[in-house]
């Protein structure tokens, strides 16, 4: 559902990122370059790579307790691997400023955005889908959300004023916004997100265990297939957990699609194999018609 959210942006007087890593970084450095928030304040586990992003000018400050990293922000993101969400919802709950908007940058939505809303005063759900494979601080980039699509999510419980703001903040940030039901965002993203990374670190792993040394004549088409293995596996591994019911579903559904072409090759069927693989030529390029 897509709804061109109206009037101006007003910038934020401080923003919390809590999580100051590949996506908490380059928003920061998206709102301090649009002039979408006065201050930033940074919060993190590991104190070097909050340095790091002071020192770099994403954050004015940072906090070792995220309490006190909320403390008069009027938007607090959560931009840690979506398995702490929770935690760090439950103990920031009551530092909240009255009136602040609560907002994420995870890959999961679902349930997790119905727990998320009864924990904290004012929570809407966001997912940039952008990126990269290579995590931390040092990867951030500015201009990481120009152009790609935002989903937000609609929920009862979502306050109409909050959303609208974000809908603003996200297009003010060079994003398409989208707004969609929490559960038909995770089983769209098992299937376009989750579920290749799947893939991806098991066509590695294939790798591993039948020839591990074979993984040095690797050319272009296994590094580009492969390239997403590189992910943080703590953030892929809760994104699977979290979204297990539709990246099960997905991982069945390949299995299916894989053992067509297994059927084919073994029975020495070139048109069933031919017809396979032209069947998904076909749909993957509509990927670059943007059907």
């Amino acid at each position: 559902m897509k709804k061109e959210a109206q009037g101006p942006f007003r910038p934020f007087e401080k923003t919390a990122i809590l999580g100051v890593g590949l996506l908490g970084g380059s928003l920061a450095l998206a709102l301090r370059k649009k002039q979408l928030s006065k201050r930033i304040s940074g919060y993190g586990r590991t104190e070097g790579n909050l340095k790091k992003a002071l020192r770099a000018g994403m954050i004015d400050e940072y906090h070792m307790d995220p309490r006190k990293a909320v403390k008069g922000a009027d938007l607090v993101v959560l931009a840690t691997p979506v398995g702490m969400f929770r935690g760090l919802a439950s103990e920031i709950k009551d530092a909240v400023e009255e009136g602040s908007i609560q907002t994420d940058v995870g890959s999961v939505k679902g349930a997790l955005v119905s727990e998320l809303e009864s924990i904290l005063p004012n929570f809407i759900g966001s997912h940039p889908i952008s990126g990269g494979e290579r995590p931390g601080v040092d990867n951030a980039v500015d201009g990481l959300f120009e152009g790609v699509r935002c989903i937000v999510t609609v929920t009862k419980a979502a306050d109409k004023n909050a959303l609208e703001r974000m809908e603003l903040m996200w297009r003010a940030l060079g994003g398409n916004v989208e707004l969609m039901d929490p559960d038909k965002h995770d089983m769209i993203y098992a299937l376009m997100s989750h579920l290749p990374h799947v893939l991806a670190y098991s066509l590695v792993n294939t790798v591993g265990s039948m020839d591990g040394k074979s993984i040095k004549y690797a050319g272009q088409g296994f590094k580009d297939t492969t390239r997403i293995a590189l992910s943080s596996p703590e953030v892929w591994r809760d994104i699977c957990l979290l979204n297990g019911k539709h990246v099960i579903a997905s991982i069945k559904a390949f299995r299916q699609e894989l053992d067509k072409i297994e059927c084919a090759i073994a029975g020495n069927n070139p048109a069933a194999l031919e017809a396979e693989f032209g069947r998904s030529r076909a749909l993957r390029e509509k990927i670059d018609r943007k059907d």
